[in-house]
């Protein structure tokens, strides 16, 4: 399998949005309140051309498969970004390309200079919860920041 990593581009909408909503869907997490009745993800090229932002999408054989970014969620502490609609389609997952995803995120997001990531999540997204946890986040007590959210109920940071 040859994977590519790369930014977002305006034609990759359409198939992120199906991954992003396919995975949700497929572990019980296509709840009010989540990234799946977000009108941004049919959207995501456009969000994330805010400053202090990116997204990346995962290419295996020239077919997306996956995708992740970082952004300067509202209401979040300066030097603090949100990890943000990080999802593998379902023939792709367990491959490593997450870790890859968030790998170039936190880069990215340190290259920009944030000190801090923090994520929203849900327990039902386990495989995500658990490479999270390896990686070095730590479970908060309730969310931060204006994501507009109100679906998840865990929430996580980590140093960068």
């Amino acid at each position: 399998m040859s994977l590519i990593i790369r930014n977002i581009e305006l034609n990759d909408n359409v198939a992120i949005a199906v991954i992003i909503r396919n995975a949700l869907k497929d572990f019980g997490a296509d709840l009010p309140g989540t990234v799946y009745y977000d009108h941004t993800t049919d959207d995501l090229y456009t969000l994330f051309q805010e400053p202090r932002s990116a997204y990346f999408i995962a290419l295996s054989d020239d077919k997306i498969v996956g995708g992740g970014g970082y952004f300067p969620t509202e209401g979040l502490p300066p030097k603090t970004c949100e990890l943000g609609k990080m999802y593998i389609d379902k023939e792709f997952r367990g491959k490593g390309i997450g870790k890859l995803l968030l790998d170039k995120s936190m880069e990215s997001a340190k290259n920009e200079g944030y000190q801090q990531i923090y994520l929203e999540t849900l327990p039902q997204l386990n495989q995500a919860v658990s490479l999270y946890e390896k990686n070095g986040f730590q479970k908060l007590k309730g969310p931060m920041g204006n994501s507009g959210h109100f679906g998840c109920n865990m929430w996580m940071i980590r140093e960068l």
